[in-house]
């Protein structure tokens, strides 16, 4: 595993109210969150950036309101034109 270190001032935590242990969790789940929904990485590898397991990221997505499943309405329509 790689360990990455990121500079930030110090009242970064305060003004959130989290601990640097806090912190770091919500920036990883926040980053898996963003290349999921644009569809860089996949629920399994978002999950492992995240450090979560999937059943435990799928929940995240649930209470972060976002699309577990992406539908390209164009192809929807045209499969259900086709049916």
């Amino acid at each position: 595993m790689i360990t990455l270190t990121l500079d930030l001032p110090d009242d970064v935590f305060s003004a959130l109210r989290r601990s640097p242990q806090e912190f770091g969790r919500e920036l990883r789940l926040a980053a898996a969150i963003h290349w999921y929904q644009r569809g860089e990485i996949s629920q399994e590898k978002a999950a492992g950036i995240a450090g979560l397991d999937r059943t435990d990221f799928l929940s995240a997505l649930a209470r972060e309101q976002v699309d577990v499943f992406a539908v390209d309405f164009r192809d929807l329509k045209r499969e259900i034109e086709n049916a």
